[in-house]
Parts: C-alpha cells; structure tokens; sequence
C-alpha cells in the first residue's frame, strides 16, 4: 500500500506524540558525530591530548547526558570487544560530551587510535555503544622528522627585475621498491610555497594550493595521506612539482609601498617529505627527501599568487613520476628551508568545490573573446584546446567588463599597481593572467596549479579558430568549509543576498580569511571582526579560525602589538606608532575569534594556550594610551559619514581590555579578571565622560556609526539610552532610511536593533534598492558583494566579505537561533518576524546537533516549528499577544512535555524547554 505524504506524517506525528508522553527503560540517547579536535577520524593530528566529542540524538523530549564512557584502544579487536587498553574512563557522572580531553597511556607518532563512547540519559540508561572512531597521530615532537628539505640548488635572484623572467620550477622524484606485503602507506609532506604531489603518476589527495599560507618563520603546515592504495609491488615513484606561493613572493609593492619579501621568511621552493611503509611483518620503512632524490625544470616556467601563471606544456617530462628511470635529471640539494615549526594543517583544505561553466562567449576585437562565466567567484579557467606546438593561449580575468563588452581588468588590479608604482621590472598594471604554451598533441586541457584569481570574466587570446562555450570552464577553489547553516524566508531579495553572501564568503577563504581574492588576498583583522559570526553560521569554522588566530599570534609585534595582517606584510594604517602594529579593530581580530570560538564552539583551550600573548598585547595597548583614550584608527571603514575616529578607537581599547577581564575569568586567573574588570570600567567611564554630549543621546559626532558604538558597547546610561536610540532613528530617517555605517558598524547594527527589538529599522535599511545599500548592488547586476556601498569600475573590488555581515542577522534574528553559553549547551530561540515576511526557515548545525526555526504567518496566526538537540535546553521566545493561549502541538502547553511557561515579554510568550521538536501556535 503506498501511503500519501500527509498521511506518513500523521503517523510520524502519532509515534512522535506517543513516544515523547511515555517513560521507557530502554536509553533514550543515542550518539551521532564523533569528532576528535572538531574533525571525524583525522588521519594525522599532532596533539598529545586531543580532545573528543559527540553529539546525541533523541526521538524522546527533554533528553539530557548524566554521565559518559571513552573507550580508546590503538587496535581493532580490542575495541570491538569493548576494551580500551589505552583509556578507559569508566562512568564519569557529567553532562559534557564537548572537548573531552584524553587522559590515557601517552599517545605514539604514527599510530592509529580507536575509540567509542556511550552515554547515559535521564534515566540513567546507558546508550548502545557508538560507531567505531579513529584517530591517527602523525609526527608529536619535531625529532619525529627525519626528512630533509631539499631544493633544486638554484640561486635566489638579487635584482628585484629578475623575479619577472621564467624560473621554472623544479619537479623532484625518488623511485624506491617495496619487496614485502604492504599493510598501510602514509605520505607527510610540506612543501612551499605550494606542491603538487604523485605516485606512480598519480596525483596524491584531491587538495590544490597546499599547504596553508603562515608566517614560514613561525609555522609551517604540512599534510598527510594515506598512499596505500597508490603503491604497487616491486618499484615504485615518487614525484612533487613546487610553486613559488607566498614563500617566493614577487616583490611586488603592493599599493606603492609593501614588499612582502621584506616582512617575511622567504626562499627558494623546497620540499620535506616522508613515505612511511608498514609491512605486514610488523616492520616500517620510510622513504625520506634528501639528496639522492632527483631534480629537474619543469613546465611551470612562471608563477605568482598574484599575477597568475605561465605553463610551457612543450617542457612537460612523460613519465617523471613514473617511470622506474629517467635521463638529464641531476642529484637534489639539501638546503635549509623554513625555520618555523611544522605543524599538522588541521584547517579544511582547498579543493575545486564548483565546476563553473559559461553562459555567454563574445569576439570583442577580431581574436579577442570574452567568457562570461555568470558569477564572480574565486579560482581558475580550465581550457580544453587543440592547435600547433608553440602556440600561446592567453588568459587574463576581471570582475567587470567596458561598454564595448571588453575586458575591465582594474578592480582585481594586484595593490592598486596601475601605474608602474610595483618596483623594479614589475608591469605597469598588474593584472591576473595565466599562459598556455601547446605542445600540439591533440585536445590538450589544462589548468593554472598554483595561483588563484577572482573573477567573472575571461578574456582569452591566441586560440586557433573560434573557442565555444564547451572549451572553457571555471574552477571555484576555497577552503571545502562544511556548509553549517541553511536559510530561506519569503523575501527574494533576502534570499538573492544570502546566495551573494555565500560566494562572497568562498571567494575569500583560501587558508587565510581574505578581503578580496585578487587585488589583495590578504587577512585583514577588521574584515575577520566585521564577518566572523555571520561566517561561523555559514560554515563551519572552526579549525580554521583556530588557524587564523594562530597567524596572529605569530606575527605579534615584539612590543606586543597585534598586526593589521595575519600574516604580517607590513600594512599598519592608523596603529600605534611603532614596528608595525595594526589599528585597534583590526588588532581585535586576535581576541575576538578567541571569543566566537568559546561562544559557538564551546571550545576554552584556545584562550587558554593564547592567554599570555593576548595579555601582552593588552599591556602594551596600556602603554600606548593617553589617559585611558586613543586617537588614532582607521575608524569605521568606509562609513559614509565623517568617521569618528577617536572615539571608535578608545571603543575598540575598551573591548579589548574587557575581553581580557572575560577570558581571566574563564581560564580561573581571577586576579587578573578583577584588576582588567576594573580597567575596562575605567576606559568606559571616560569615554561616557569624554563622548557622551550632555543630555542629547548624542555620541560624539552623532551618525550612525557613532550611535552604534555607543549602543554596541552599552556605554549609555539607562536614563539616556532612549534619547541615544531616538538620535540613530533620525540619522537614519535623515539618509531616508538608508544605511551610512561601514565595516564595524553596519555588523553591530544588526545586534544592536535586534536586541532593541527594532528589527522593523533593520528590514527598512535592507530593503532599499537605491544607493546605498545592499539591494542597490543586487540591481546593478551584482553576484557578489562589494567592497563599497558605490559601484566601482576601477578602484574598488567587487568580492569582499566586509557587508556581508547580514547574514547574521538572518540567523541571529529571524530565524532567532543564539548562543546562551558557551558550544550552545543552553540556547536562545527568538524569531523576530518584522515587514511583510510572511516566512523564515532554517537550521544551524551546532556543535551539539541541529537547532532548527521554521515559521510562517498565516491567517494571523503565528505557527512555528523549533527543534531543539539533545543535551541541550533553550528559552523559546513565541510571538503572542500576551493573554491570549499558545498552543504547542496542538495542545495547551502546560500538557506539553518539556515545557515550561516562564513569562510574557515584549510581545513573546517565553518558555524553558528540554531538547525536541515542538510545534507552536500563537495569535499575533
């Protein structure tokens, strides 16, 4: 019998309703993800304690841990037989199934790790045992490396002109045998700036750009794969191709002025690796870099991150990663490479998430076609052409295009070098262009390896006959985040935007967090402040802002001070006069990922591990501030009206030190908490003093922006904060409700209104569609956002993140889904329907499970679906007018089982709530 979709509801909804009013013996808990340091069996992790977690599911209402049990064996018949004979916990009686730290036998590099875990309910049933984990340790001290860097022996250029000329760039490749039974292969590699790595001729892993941008001189990533099932009997290659990435930069001067090559480590490229073989006999056998293994040129004749690439496919070598010999290959160079740490790359890596293809082609000039590929998005063009040996096939990429349909090529202009201001032998502009040379055998396809554009536009030049829209495609390269969060309400332009947002955000997360993908590429600490919540909603973040606070951390100013950049280049706009410390908001970065970490991840160990840095920091600021004031930021950037640059920086101070207070506390240093408290009390007192303009409600220079900071940080009196919110109301009546803020205060404007409950000001500023605003760029044609509230044809960039801070407010606010302590162990849920929405749903995958909020409005009534993970509690905030009945599946809620009538507020009835699904009906 086939069962209509209403009826197997019905049913759901009659097992639901049955089994969530009834008491069972059987466990009620059963366990889902199993992550250890927020990834699902890592296959090389380099922490001695790593921490574990699970999430926990339920079909039964109110469902919360009483206690858990680890099991961690370093072999599979123990674990299956319920034995961990490296940990065992036993009962632990706690509720914690987040950063369980291992407590067990010492951990051994190269080893793999099993583990399980059961958890108790309510009841004190015990769940079934979980699924079967791993983990896999890789290289836990630096002797654990036995490999050397090597290189190709060539000579780093000394005039800054010859960096501009072909270098090609060294392939390596060892061959080595394998005479016993192989169990397991591992490959550990770093390569820099980027590699390509290969066995037997195939390419190992599906990364591009490896490894992960760092200060070289503090940290280096590498990676590791598991090769066994590239290996074969008998002989075996290895090979690794290597590109100059940011540790062989060009030395551009980026806007005129910065150098990277003069703020960080650089070198020649070089490779350190290791092939670790485990025999069947219980034996190992590693194949290590050094100077046995062989060099020579290879087709990559050009390349910069920047720039773009030159490939020469006439030099390619058949077999160099394959063949059992080769002739014309030279012995390797051992050389010194990097000094920093290496570490694992625990970030998500870069991979080719899209496959982008064209939607229109067009002959611009005779020879000249433009590709319009629909989007603007971060990656590369593949080419698939035929045509003679020789032939060169011109690439070049842009955000916009000219009147006549050409290319415009100035908003992704490498630092605004448009005018011979790049150094010595750079061009006089520095456009993005990549080149293929044909070797002239048949359909020849090809991609750039080692740089990445932003782009919507392809102009190609060279081809053989006319090229179609099948011979060309983009790759849209970033960090493969988990996609975390799901939003859709029944504003199309809402929804245009949050599809803009999402490309945006991707265009910009290649290892670093980046401003833009082409003109820049570089991650500034303000845009990481601006955006940082409206991403982690979007994706999971974690590991990667982990990474991100760790570039900051190494590239701390030996004063103290926290850099502009991570990593540093030697932009410090508007900072404390000294060696290259950034502005206050941009040195914000560093403390306020750690607090979003805390906040969304639960996770207290990176304040612990970066405590005394971000002390140090703070100590610093003290000495650099003039009785408890700054006077010098960037302010709120791009902001419309006059910025008020003193008084957002003494702001941006105060945050500070009030972090420092908040982070003490955490960690137990509560001397430190009370001595910072009492400061940051201090800094606020005289900025009320200093900015508050008697009884106006005005802060200092009264715009928006200045409204917002006074909001955003609380700084208003009780007795004037409706005479600060009646000043932002007409500020925004005066720009006829259109938003003037910029980078800071356009994210804070999001929570400041929402905690107003005023979201009606916010909906009015997001649904302008006339300069400025967001639905302004949505009808000037835009797929992304842009830099500036202005279109720009020539300065600014047309992918940047910095506006994109809305998308919070989709989930902070309209689908109402907030973070009461730390990894959501107790929730918010607070949908604030406002404007003409007649619908809003969505879901955010929480480090804890899936909290979800779907509503509708109809027929005046208020009805809405919320679900609620186990282990969890919330406070549902329900719209109703107060007095009138909420419903809750049907049924008044004092029947409703894990559920509890707190209060009317606000127009909300407010409830306590255990996990679940609940379904509520309200009169609005």
């Amino acid at each position: 019998m086939k069962c209509s979709k209403s009826f197997t509801w019905y049913l759901f909804g009659v097992f639901f309703t049955i089994f969530s009013t009834q008491s069972y013996a059987v466990p009620a808990l059963l366990t889902g993800r199993l992550t250890c340091e927020y990834m699902e069996n890592p296959l090389g992790i380099d922490i001695r304690k790593p921490r574990l977690s699970w999430t926990l599911e339920s079909v039964l209402r109110n469902q919360r841990q009483t206690a858990y049990e680890v099991l961690v064996s370093d072999n599979q018949k123990d674990i299956a037989g319920l034995k961990g004979n490296v940990w065992q916990t036993g009962k632990v009686s706690s509720d914690q199934n987040l950063h369980v730290e291992y407590n067990g036998k010492a951990l051994s590099a190269f080893k793999r790790y099993y583990w399980r875990v059961r958890s108790y309910d309510t009841n004190g049933q015990p769940s079934e045992w979980s699924k079967i984990a791993w983990f896999e340790t890789a290289m836990l001290q630096p002797e654990d490396w036995t490999a050397q860097w090597i290189g190709d022996g060539s000579k780093q250029f000394e005039k800054d002109e010859d960096f501009y000329k072909n270098d090609p760039m060294p392939l390596f490749r060892k061959s080595f045998d394998t005479r016993k039974k192989l169990t397991a292969a591992r490959l550990y590699i770093a390569g820099v700036g980027y590699y390509e790595a290969y066995l037997n001729g195939r390419k190992v892993g599906d990364h591009v750009l490896d490894p992960g941008w760092t200060s070289y001189e503090k940290q280096v990533l590498y990676c590791v794969y598991d090769v066994t099932a590239l290996l074969r009997p008998g002989t075996n290659v290895a090979g690794v191709m290597v590109g100059n990435g940011f540790y062989n930069p060009l030395p551009l001067r980026l806007f005129g002025t910065f150098n990277i090559r003069n703020a960080q480590q650089t070198g020649r490229p070089a490779v350190k690796a290791e092939i670790r073989l485990e025999y069947a006999d219980g034996s190992t056998e590693k194949i290590l870099t050094d100077e046995s293994w062989q060099t020579a040129p290879g087709p990559v004749v050009r390349n910069s991150v920047y720039l773009g690439e030159h490939y020469d496919a006439r030099l390619e070598k058949k077999g160099w990663a394959s063949d059992k010999t080769v002739s014309g290959w030279k012995n390797a160079s051992v050389t010194n490479g990097p000094s920093g740490r290496l570490t694992v790359q625990m970030q998500p890596p870069i991979r080719v998430t899209k496959v982008v293809k064209p939607v229109s082609v067009r002959e611009v000039r005779p020879g000249v076609f433009v590709f319009d590929m629909g989007q603007n998005f971060a990656g590369v063009a593949r080419i698939s052409v035929s045509g003679k040996a020789g032939n060169l096939i011109k690439l070049r990429y842009g955000e916009d295009i000219l009147k006549d349909g050409s290319l415009n090529v100035m908003t992704t202009v490498t630092g605004q070098i448009k005018s011979g201001r790049g150094g010595p032998g750079a061009p006089q502009i520095a456009w993005q262009e990549d080149n293929y040379t044909l070797k002239g055998e048949g359909r020849e396809v090809w991609a750039p390896r080692f740089t990445f554009h932003g782009f919507r536009y392809v102009e190609v030049t060279g081809w053989e006959g006319t090229p179609g829209l099948n011979d060309i495609e983009g790759l849209r390269l970033n960090a493969d985040l988990p996609q975390n969060g799901n939003f859709e309400s029944s504003s199309t332009l809402f929804n245009k935007l949050l599809d803009m947002a999402r490309w945006t955000f991707l265009s910009n997360v290649f290892s670093v967090q980046s401003d833009c993908p082409a003109r820049e590429k570089l991650g500034y600490g303000g845009d990481i402040v601006g955006t940082a919540e409206s991403f982690i909603y979007s994706f999971d973040m974690a590991n990667f802002y982990v990474k991100a606070v760790a570039d900051f951390a190494n590239d701390q100013r030996k004063e103290g001070g926290i850099t502009e950049t991570a990593p540093y280049i030697g932009i410090a706009d508007r900072g404390p006069k000294d060696s290259g410390s950034g502005p206050l908001g941009w040195q914000l970065a560093f403390s306020f990922l750690q607090k979003q970490l805390y906040d969304f991840y639960g996770d207290k160990r990176i304040i612990e591990n970066n405590y005394e840095t971000f002390k140090k920091q703070v100590d610093y600021l003290r000495t650099q501030a003039s009785e408890n004031f700054f006077y010098r930021d960037i302010s709120d950037h791009e902001a419309l009206d006059t910025k008020p640059e003193a008084f957002t920086a003494s702001c941006f101070y105060y945050h500070h030190v009030k972090l420092l207070s908040e982070f003490a506390g955490i960690i137990d240093k509560k001397e430190d908490s009370v001595a910072y408290g009492k400061l940051a009390g201090t800094i606020k007192g005289a900025i009320l003093e200093k900015y508050l303009v008697g009884n106006s409600g005005r802060f200092d220079n009264g715009t928006q922006s200045a409204q917002i900071f006074g909001l955003y940080y609380s700084l208003a009196p009780e007795a004037q904060k409706n005479a600060v919110m009646k000043q932002l109301e007409s500020e925004i009546a005066r720009h006829k409700g259109h938003i003037s803020t910029g980078l800071f205060a356009t994210k804070m404007l999001f929570n400041v209104l929402s905690d107003q409950n005023r979201n009606d000001l916010v909906y009015l500023v997001m649904n302008q569609r006339e300069f400025p605003g967001w639905g302004y760029m949505v009808d000037k044609g835009a797929t992304t956002i842009w830099e500036t509230w202005a279109y720009s044809d020539n300065i600014y960039s047309q992918n940047h993140p910095m506006f994109g801070s809305f998308v919070e407010w989709f989930y902070r606010s309209l689908l109402g889904i907030n973070a009461v302590s730390a990894g959501f162990e107790k929730i918010k849920l607070k949908p604030q329907p406002t404007g003409d929405l007649t619908f809003a749903k969505g879901s955010y995958q929480s480090v804890r499970g899936i909290i979800s909020s779907d509503w509708k409005i109809e027929n005046g009534r208020f009805i809405f679906k919320a679900s609620i993970p186990a282990n969890t509690r919330a406070e549902i905030w329900v719209p109703s007018k107060e007095g009138h009945e909420v419903l809750e599946s049907g049924a008044t809620t004092d029947a409703s089982k894990g559920l509890r009538f707190l209060r009317y507020q606000d127009g909300y009835a407010v409830f306590d709530a255990g996990s679940g699904n609940f379904i509520f009906t309200s009169q609005l």
